[in-house]
């Protein structure tokens, strides 16, 4: 899901939960996937439908707070 649909599902109420978790193609990085509703999740993508990863979590939480969402439960 690109930021901006983020954006407007969260704003919608649409999205349930947030999730950290490292890049099970890179450890050294991170990936965010938002848990929706029946079960659906999606991660977070750039403009070219790619997943976003993040080698520090600093910047992760700072994209995460500019889409307007408070808490992320982070798996280690």
């Amino acid at each position: 899901m690109k930021r901006e649909q983020v954006r407007e599902r969260h704003a919608e109420g649409l999205i349930y939960a947030t999730h950290v978790i490292q890049n099970p193609a890179n450890p050294g990085e991170w990936v965010v996937f938002f848990k929706k509703s029946a079960g659906r999740s999606f991660f977070l993508v750039d403009e070219q439908d790619e997943v976003e990863s993040f080698s520090q979590l600093d910047d992760l939480i700072e994209t995460i707070r500019g889409l307007g969402i408070k808490t992320a439960e982070i798996h280690i």
